[in-house]
């Protein structure tokens, strides 16, 4: 048997433009793995729509069926995602103790931290199988990655790790690929910006971006058992300077942008409504000019009249 492991990150501790530095792992067996990407490659086709998913760059809805269908897709597959958080003042004022530069500081953790994450998802697994599991790595493009020799220390410690605890698993290799040709790399982008949207209440926000990134996550979590199954797939941990990191629930921050969401969209529901009950044959288009939508938000306004018909939230979708 094959596991499949995909890392990225999010900030840069060195860079001083973020409170928090992000790292995400995504595994699961190579027989899931292919599953989801020829899932994804098929929603890909049926979007007409090949571009690389990234959060950041997801501010129009025209593309909300692509990365909808995606998570959902993935969400409903037997997949793992590890997501650690490193407060970056903690980091810094830790490095400073014992004469540490930001940068040298970051070179080390890209060692630790990938490490830790990695082995969160193999020391479980390893006691399911009875044969030798072949662990592959792959790490998104990144030149820093490769001077640091980023990848033969992580088999060094992953294997060591493996030995000392008596565990059944061998990292076979760690390579970088780019994002742009590699679907798990983009998947595990999208899912970690999602989280961090979550963490760092960003919803909150009254931008058109905000309102449209919020929109995507709460019409994938109210889908089936997506909700449930976010929450139970998802690990997040936080580096807090000890040696074992700490668990955070994430429902502790999904919860309070359900809340919000669910009021948000009811006094958007009623606002629409009013409208189309005073307009009954009123086009879409004029619809979105009268509830004050710009075009970059056109699905989202689909979404609540689909769900005001009756049809559902997500019946145009689906």
């Amino acid at each position: 048997m094959q596991y499949l492991i995909y890392f990225d990150e999010s900030n840069k501790l060195d860079q001083f433009n973020a409170d928090y530095s992000y790292y995400g792992a995504y595994g699961g067996t190579d027989a899931a793995m292919a599953r989801v990407v020829k899932q994804v490659r098929n929603i890909f086709k049926q979007c007409n729509s090949f571009s690389e998913l990234h959060f950041r760059e997801y501010t129009k809805d025209n593309l909300v069926k692509k990365y909808f269908q995606t998570l959902h897709t993935v969400i409903n597959e037997n997949v793992q995602i590890n997501i650690l958080t490193v407060n970056n003042r903690d980091a810094l004022y830790a490095a400073q103790k014992i004469g540490l530069t930001a940068t040298e500081l970051r070179n080390l953790f890209y060692i630790k931290i990938p490490e830790r994450l990695f082995y969160g998802m193999t020391r479980d697994l390893s006691s399911q199988e009875s044969g030798t599991i072949k662990v592959k790595i792959k790490v998104d493009q990144n030149d820093e990655y490769d001077k640091l020799f980023l990848e033969t220390k992580i088999i060094e410690q992953m294997n060591a790790h493996s030995a000392y605890r008596n565990k059944n698993y061998r990292v076979v290799n760690v390579l970088s690929q780019n994002s742009v040709k590699s679907i798990p790399l983009q998947i595990v982008d999208t899912f970690m910006g999602m989280v961090i949207f979550l963490l760092e209440q960003n919803y909150l926000e009254s931008s058109n971006t905000a309102k449209i990134k919020s929109d995507l996550i709460y019409r994938f979590l109210i889908e089936g058992n997506n909700l449930m199954k976010f929450q139970q797939q998802i690990k997040l941990y936080k580096w807090t300077g000890h040696e074992e990191l700490t668990f955070v629930n994430i429902s502790d921050y999904v919860s309070p942008f359900m809340a919000y969401k669910a009021a948000y969209d009811s006094q958007e529901i009623i606002r629409i409504q009013k409208i189309m009950v005073e307009n009954p044959a009123m086009p879409l288009k004029e619809l979105r000019l009268k509830a004050g939508y710009p075009n970059t938000m056109k699905n989202t306004l689909i979404g609540y009249k689909d769900q005001i018909e009756g049809r559902g939230r997500n019946y145009s979708i689906l």
